[in-house]
C-alpha cells in the first residue's frame, strides 16, 4: 500500500469540487480499484488550494489520475497545478 498526497489548485469553489469528488460515482470508482481517501480539504490561506489524501495499491492513484484527466480537470481541478507525493510503509 502507498499513501499519496495531493495538492493542486481549483477553478472552481471547493464545495462545488468537493461535492463531486464525494459523489457516488467517483466513490465507486475509487473503491473499484483499491483506493480509499482519508482526507481532502481547502487551504485556510487560500481557497483555491486543495489537498487530498489517499491510500491505495502502489501505483493504482497516479494510474487512475493519468486515465482519467479530462474527468478530473471538468470538475475544477487544475491538472498543471497538481503536486503529487507518494510514501510507502515499505
Amino acid at each position: 500500500m502507498e499513501t499519496t498526497v495531493w495538492t493542486f489548485n481549483l477553478s472552481v469553489p471547493f464545495s462545488e469540487w468537493a461535492k463531486i469528488y464525494d459523489s457516488d460515482d467517483v466513490t465507486q470508482m475509487h473503491a473499484s480499484v483499491g483506493i480509499k481517501s482519508l482526507f481532502r480539504g481547502v487551504s485556510k490561506d487560500d481557497a483555491s488550494k486543495v489537498c487530498a489524501i489517499q491510500q491505495a495499491p502502489i501505483g493504482v492513484a497516479q494510474k487512475i489520475f493519468e486515465d482519467n484527466k479530462e474527468m478530473i480537470r471538468g470538475a475544477g481541478h487544475i491538472i498543471e497545478s497538481t503536486i503529487i507525493t507518494s510514501y510507502s510503509e515499505q
